[in-house]
């Protein structure tokens, strides 16, 4: 089953690399990720695969609308292909299938050494908590690429702020109204999928520990609530600032609680059975990752086209 995935997942990514039409590559984009994450499950990964659904939600929803704000008003020529020359298709063409050809050619034929799954496996609900060896791997085990991964989405925001052609931080004025409010279809439906959103965010956060989630998936879902009443309402009454200070204040917090449970040992001072680090750990993360994406989806949806 999965080998025919794996072909289709291959297909899309060549269609992404051959088609140059922005329409195109988003429906390409989209298609690539739905494959990745039935990928991910089909191999035993339902919290890598709920992550890549989400994530390709949140971006096809930022190429779409920035597609429109962008190239409403320009000529279609200028979104269409450019007719070039045979080469500048058949080499990165050329290039994917040298990549396939080198990583078949030096697979290690020895077998895999088990030891670290096999350790994760029998020993993270008593080392760590929870039922979900995942949760405990990244919470736990692997806490310092966690530690890093959240201070890259740090320095991606702060890399944002100060390298966007828009100066300063403070709220602007929306120009314009969004002509999907009219629709009573798309009011209605924002109106019934809101409260939907809300509770599966914080389901995936809570629930984290014992259940495929956690609190990227969680926030990342808050931040498509945000965007939604965008898209429908062109609401954007989000102050940038706060958010970007809010996020500043939840990495510290992270950090913090970090070296408390992990480092320091959470029977130290108060004795906390490693299901309260791992909720409250995926509450912390959910509030940051909402945090940054909202930053990147108003900076460059709003912010940059003005």
């Amino acid at each position: 089953m999965i080998q025919i995935f794996l072909v289709f997942w291959l297909i899309s990514a060549l269609l992404i690399i051959i088609d140059k039409q922005l329409v195109h590559l988003i429906i390409h984009l989209g298609i690539f990720s739905m494959i990745s994450s039935v990928c991910f499950f089909l191999l035993a990964a339902p919290d890598v695969a709920l992550a890549e659904a989400v994530v390709s939600v949140f971006t096809t929803i930022i190429f779409i609308v920035c597609f429109e704000k962008y190239y409403s008003l320009v000529d279609v020529s200028v979104v269409k292909d450019s007719k070039g020359k045979i080469w500048r298709k058949l080499l990165p063409i050329g290039f994917c299938a040298l990549l396939a050809v080198m990583f078949l050619m030096f697979i290690p034929d020895v077998p895999a050494s088990i030891y670290l799954k096999d350790k994760y496996i029998t020993m993270f609900a008593e080392d760590i908590g929870g039922e979900n060896a995942v949760t405990a791997i990244y919470l736990g085990y692997r806490v310092y690429d966690t530690l890093f991964e959240a201070l890259m989405l740090l320095v991606s925001i702060a890399a944002i702020i100060h390298l966007s052609w828009h100066e300063g931080k403070a709220q602007i004025e929306e120009q314009g109204e969004s002509g999907m409010g009219n629709y009573r279809i798309a009011s209605a439906t924002i109106r019934i999928i809101v409260p939907v959103l809300v509770l599966f965010s914080f389901y995936l956060m809570v629930n984290g520990h014992i259940s495929p989630g956690g609190g990227f998936q969680g926030g990342a879902v808050i931040a498509v609530l945000f965007i939604c009443r965008y898209i429908i309402y062109h609401l954007h009454d989000v102050k940038i600032d706060r958010i970007i200070i809010l996020e500043k204040l939840v990495f510290v917090l992270i950090a913090v609680v970090v070296i408390y449970f992990i480092f320091l040992g959470a029977g130290s001072w108060l004795s906390l059975p490693g299901e309260v680090y791992l909720l409250i750990m995926n509450l912390l993360i959910g509030v940051k990752v909402a945090c940054g994406l909202l930053v990147m989806f108003y900076r460059f949806v709003i912010y940059e086209r003005k």
